[in-house]
């Protein structure tokens, strides 16, 4: 994760922003006396302040940040570029609530811990809000507009799901003016990888009615750790104003990646020691072979209509198609003592998902005597469709060390798959945000689901089933506005993630588990000033428990309690200083169980801290530089709690520099990861670890045309 610290919320200059707040608060004070202080903020979407942001919420439809009553990240796409993010922990390196379990070039691309629990890779991601599988999928960020994460259960907004947050990709969108976007950057990351990626986007046709937004991106290299990747990205964005108030939108992504060379997962669940082999490098040439290799394509569509029936009412409908397939040649180390003797497992395969969404939704605000409400309505048609491995290769291969290059190899080929299991969710749902007062405000919100899952063996015969009518998943929360700025809330939500198809790795393979349900109660306070913003929250969630027994069975036994606290702030110090930090402190256990009883979760750290300084040099307009840290503390690795991973701390350092030259917007970006190259032990799922990454160089220069 290349760090460049935000700018975005201390950019302008003392003067500059107390024009904007003067003008927000003539905007409030106007826009109060009609609407509600939800719709007046959510009109507000000014980058210098993140908690005014918008945030899209699903069934909730879209809010600001400080409007939220939940607790929410934004990281915007100048943010991402600063970074220069290759997977997706270096997103969100800043918010000491996600931990990194993931790595740029294996099948972990997409796993973080929110809040001590991992994201369901199956319904935790979305791209413009519509689902897809993010199993092995590295994005592009360079042609994100932005990625937002709402912490914690997500059932009545987005409908089954693990309790752990959703991640939502906003792609970049044509621009709102005539003004064309054109740009071509160049970039290079260690120890070879070189990319190259355009943006171009305007507006054509009759005023402007026609917007679109086009990216392409090509990146191909050695990594670090004597890999290769090779990927190519595309994606359009367009949207049709073919009324004063009708509207129609479209998007597209697909992107082809082949890595090879790939860094093997180590496993501990055959480990005997006490405490973990000694670290070595992510850059470490013995856990990586050859003929290892991770092949993914991803394509995701979406279309929509939106129409404005007044002032305060619209509605509107969208469908989304989405797939995914994964090509798999990948071992598994399985850890047999601290020598750092393994047993060299091989799993060669293929799998694919497919996602069909349809959704109606209607938003508005009415009035009822004294009391004003905003308030969503609608409903939505899911299929989910996994295909699994039909020839799949799983067995050990031969033996080895973690010191010592591995010499065993597997090359297999001809791998087909089938249709391993169907998901079909039916939902409607509808929330009202019921203004009492000028300060408090109450959220009521419902989701009820028709939930169907079939299982089903390579003969196409159905081999498990579950299915439920009228699932209810619902939220509700009370706000009270301290001022116009700070927002107190308390708020309840219930969630209920598909149940879980169990792992090749495990005794009872293929069997499909029940869905679990989950409770979140959560206390928090978001505040946004002219020269800070802070927000806090304290939650408890309460999980039912999935993990393997001592007979290696994948079993649903008890419940796992997360409560905890977070809090994050980022100030402004004079003209040219800027710094921020985010602390998480959480303790969990497992509980009611036949076992692991008062046990921390695998997985939870117990103490996360960040922090980030950024200085804008004057003596070199446009130069800013930067340097974050984050320690993550010690993290339990699987539910018997027998091992620990130590805590470690990161460093990185970074620069942006902006000028012109010939009339044309430069931009040269640096980044330094793991300034110190800590050797450290990353957590990646029960009883899975991984090397960290090495200190990694990343290089960029972008040039408007």
């Amino acid at each position: 994760m290349a760090f460049v610290a935000s700018q975005a919320a201390f950019a302008q200059q003392d003067s500059d922003a107390a024009a904007s707040a003067e003008t927000t608060q003539t905007t409030r004070k106007s826009a109060s006396e009609k609407v509600l202080p939800a719709v007046t903020i959510n009109s507000r979407k000014n980058s210098n302040a993140p908690l005014e942001q918008d945030v899209s919420s699903g069934a909730l439809g879209t809010r600001s940040q400080l409007d939220t009553p939940f607790s929410t990240t934004i990281v915007t796409g100048e943010q991402l570029a600063d970074r220069q993010a290759s997977k997706l922990g270096d997103v969100f390196f800043r918010d000491a609530s996600a931990s990194d379990n993931s790595n740029p070039y294996n099948a972990w691309a997409s796993y973080v811990t929110v809040r001590g629990m991992q994201l369901d890779w199956q319904n935790g991601f979305k791209i413009d809000g519509q689902p897809y599988n993010g199993y092995g999928i590295t994005m592009p960020y360079e042609q994100l507009e932005r990625v937002e994460l709402l912490k914690g259960l997500s059932g009545f907004m987005y409908g089954f799901g693990a309790p752990g947050g959703v991640v939502n990709y906003v792609t970049l969108k044509p621009p709102v003016s005539s003004t064309p976007v054109r740009s071509i950057d160049v970039g290079y990351h260690s120890t070879g990888i070189w990319s190259e990626h355009l943006d171009l986007g305007g507006r054509v046709g009759p005023n402007d009615m026609l917007g679109y937004r086009f990216n392409a991106t090509h990146e191909e290299g050695k990594t670090y750790n004597d890999g290769n990747v090779r990927r190519n990205s595309f994606s359009l964005a367009a949207d049709l104003k073919i009324t004063r108030d009708l509207s129609a939108t479209f998007g597209a992504l697909y992107q082809e990646r082949h890595t090879s060379g790939i860094t093997t997962a180590l496993s501990a669940a055959q480990y005997t020691g006490t405490a973990l082999p000694g670290r070595i490098s992510g850059g470490s040439s013995t856990i990586v072979t050859p003929d290892q290799h991770l092949n993914t394509n991803l394509q995701v569509y979406t279309t929509g209509l939106r129409y404005n029936l007044n002032d305060d009412w619209s509605v509107s409908g969208t469908y989304s198609f989405s797939k995914s397939t994964r090509d798999r040649n990948e071992s598994t180390y399985y850890l047999l003592d601290s020598a750092g003797n393994y047993n060299d497992t091989r799993y060669g395969g293929k799998e694919g998902h497919q996602f069909g969404t349809w959704q109606v939704m209607a938003e508005g605000n009415v009035k009822t005597g004294p009391l004003s409400h905003q308030i969503v309505v609608g409903g939505a048609y899911q299929t989910q469709h996994n295909d699994n491995g039909a020839n799949t290769f799983y067995s050990q291969i031969g033996v080895g060390n973690i010191y010592q290059a591995n010499t065993n190899r597997y090359e297999g080929s001809g791998f087909y798959t089938y249709r391993n299991s169907d998901v079909t969710q039916k939902a409607i749902f509808a929330s009202d945000t019921i203004q009492l007062t000028q300060r408090w405000s109450v959220l009521g919100g419902l989701r009820y689901t028709n939930y169907d899952q079939k299982g089903y063996a390579l003969d196409g015969t159905t081999t498990s089933s579950y299915s439920q009518n009228g699932v209810l998943t619902p939220t509700v929360a009370l706000m009270f506005k301290l001022e116009p700025t700070t927002t107190l809330y308390a708020s309840y939500v219930e969630s209920l993630e598909a149940g879980t198809v169990v792992g090749t790795s495990y005794a009872n393979s293929g069997e499909l588990l029940k869905p679990l349900r989950s409770k979140q109660y959560e206390i928090g306070v978001k505040s946004e000033r002219e020269r800070w913003s802070a927000s806090a929250a304290l939650f408890r969630i309460e999980r039912g428990s999935q993990y393997a027994n001592s007979a290696n069975v994948y079993v649903q036994d008890g419940e796992s309690v997360f409560q905890g606290i977070e809090a994050g702030t980022d100030f402004r110090l004079g003209r040219d200083w800027s710094m921020g930090g985010d602390l998480m402190w959480i303790a969990t256990q497992y509980k009611r169980g036949s076992s692991n009883n008062g046990n921390r979760v695998a997985g939870a750290p117990g103490f996360v801290a960040a922090a980030h300084v950024n200085y804008a040099v004057a003596a070199v307009p446009g130069l800013k530089l930067g340097v974050d840290a984050k320690f993550t503390g010690n993290t339990s690795l699987n539910p018997s709690a027998s091992l620990n991973i130590p805590g470690y701390l990161l460093m990185n350092l970074g620069a942006t520099y902006s000028t012109r030259i010939a009339g044309h917007g430069v931009t040269l970006r640096a980044a330094l990861d793991n300034v110190l190259n800590r050797r450290y032990w990353e957590f990646q799922y029960a009883d899975y670890i991984a090397p960290g990454e090495p200190r990694t160089l990343s290089l960029n220069a972008k040039v408007e045309f």
